[in-house]
């Protein structure tokens, strides 16, 4: 979706829940349904043109501040709310910012890991394992183990065991990279994001390096390949799935194949 039909559709929004909103006083005979453009520029504390102005999906740029203020005066729910920052194309400043670099898995992520025959893992925003399977803990040595470094990229960039493990070591890294710097822009300016890319980048110079060319790719399924030190050469699918109540954790599935 380009910029020009987010605001369009931000414009869209704001007025329909607008239209929705009580006003603060009844009155009997009214042209307009709920509140009036001036009503909600009050409420919110910006201009009556700015606010039409953002409705009619105009070229202008909305601060952080000022969606907050609207988000309050419509009386949005956090879906809403967060749907509403998502097609301006801002962080909410209200957003609960991460506090451990270690969280729990949603009751669905680990019920569906855990029914899976095949190996598979949950992660969390910051991509640490916060679930697996006991064919994903046997698949992924040195990883899913009691003492080890749960965080995916830590693992793959500085772990001795994930060079043997991943036959195309250096363009996976840099691939996974790659796909965790587009996932991970919602989390700009998060403290313990800062922390674990700080850790990373001292702890590994291809980390580093590839951190600072600003790599973006978008997560990608595919054939993964493996040569495991007990069972040699493995081959799988990967499928990654949100879920649709909590979607910045993730479940990623290895489907087996058959190697040629």
């Amino acid at each position: 979706m380009n910029l020009n039909a987010r605001r369009k559709m931000l414009g869209q929004f704001i007025r329909s829940h607008r239209e929705r909103t009580v006003p603060d006083v009844a009155v009997r005979r009214r042209r307009t349904p709920g509140l009036r453009r001036e009503e909600l520029a009050a409420r919110a504390g910006i201009g009556v043109t700015w606010c039409a102005w953002i409705e009619q999906g105009r070229e202008i740029s909305v601060s952080p501040d000022a969606l907050g203020r609207l988000a309050m005066a419509l009386a949005l729910t956090p879906a809403e709310r967060a749907y509403m920052f998502e097609l301006a194309g801002r962080r909410d400043p209200a957003a609960p910012a991460s506090t451990s670099i270690m969280s729990q898995a949603p009751e669905g992520v680990t019920a569906l890991v855990q029914a899976l025959p095949c190996p598979a893992y949950g992660l969390d925003p910051l991509w640490n394992a916060c679930c697996w399977n006991e064919p994903a803990e046997r698949l992924f040595v040195g990883w899913l183990g009691e003492d080890e470094p749960r965080n995916l990229l830590r693992y793959t960039f500085t772990s001795a065991e994930a060079r043997t493990l991943i036959p195309d070591w250096e363009q996976r890294a840099r691939r996974l990279l790659a796909e965790f710097r587009a996932d991970c822009a919602r989390m700009l300016n998060d403290a313990v994001l800062d922390t674990l890319m700080g850790r990373l980048r001292d702890e590994s110079g291809l980390f580093a390096e590839e951190w600072d060319r600003q790599t973006v790719m978008a997560r990608e399924g595919g054939e993964r390949t493996f040569l495991h030190p007990e069972e040699g050469l493995i081959s799988y699918t990967q499928h990654t799935f949100s879920p649709a109540e909590r979607p910045e954790y993730k479940v990623v599935a290895l489907m087996p194949n058959e190697v040629t």
